[in-house]
């Protein structure tokens, strides 16, 4: 699959809109993970591999395009969010507070719970 770039055709887009060539590279196996871990500060690649808890081959794939993308960095503390990641995650925090309350809402009206 190839790196998801704006203005070129990602997945679920023909034009390649921003937001869609996003939504592609953070939609694929362990971005999101990979960001998220990266949120306190740099990790080496072992200490990441193992927060992730993800193969070295999918990890190795994951920083590339991130790093490609320049959500991620690599620096002598290992790597890190980039000035773009933390603005990427500080966007996405409105988010996860939406999703602990819907999370919540749904657990009152049904009996299955997410686990």
């Amino acid at each position: 699959m190839a790196q998801p770039v704006p203005g070129r055709r990602v997945r679920g887009s023909a034009t390649g809109r921003p937001i869609m060539a996003l939504l592609d590279l953070l939609g694929r196996r362990m971005s999101l993970r990979i960001l998220w871990e990266l949120r306190s500060g740099p990790l080496t690649f072992r200490a990441l591999q193992e927060a992730a808890a993800t193969n070295p081959s999918v990890l190795n794939l994951r920083l590339k395009e991130l790093r490609a993308a320049g959500l991620v960095e690599h620096g002598p503390a290992g790597y890190a969010l980039s000035g773009l990641g933390k603005e990427l995650l500080a966007a996405f925090l409105p988010l996860h507070a939406w999703a602990e309350t819907w999370a919540k809402a749904l657990s009152k009206r049904s009996p299955v719970r997410a686990r």
